[in-house]
């Protein structure tokens, strides 16, 4: 897509900070890193998000964001990562080039990705029987 921010790093007409790339992907830093090492793995396919991107494409991702942790591992700079993956505008995505962040963490680091809300056997039961039904 000719206006998109992560098909021009792709195509190497911005600069990124590239750490991996293969045929399929490319992982570059974060520009606002959430820790040091915080990377974006994106496919070199325009995908916007993940209802848009096919299966194959998201295996390459996942096995991009894999490679990159890997990466972090080996070079110290992961205790532990965090893979996620931000879809439409409610859950903060904020380029529409689907893409996997890979978040490096470090014991104690304080970093806490999400609040948990507390729910009840009967309320996890209804909206259970909301996403099985037909």
């Amino acid at each position: 897509m000719s206006d998109c921010l992560f098909c021009k790093i792709v195509e190497k007409k911005i600069p990124a900070e590239v750490i991996f790339e293969d045929e399929k992907v490319v992982a570059f830093l974060d520009i606002k890193p959430v820790n040091p090492g915080h990377a974006l793995v994106i496919h070199r396919h325009h995908h916007v998000d993940i209802l848009d991107t096919p299966e194959a494409d998201m295996q390459d991702l996942i096995v991009g964001a894999k490679k990159v942790a890997t990466i972090l591992f080996e070079k110290g700079l992961a205790d532990g990562v965090n893979i996620g993956m931000n879809n439409k505008q409610a859950a903060n995505q904020l380029i529409l080039h689907a893409h996997l962040h890979v978040i490096p963490r470090k014991i104690g680091d304080g970093l806490k990705p999400w609040s948990h809300k507390d729910s009840t056997p009967d309320g996890l039961q209804s909206i259970a029987n909301q996403l099985r039904s037909k």
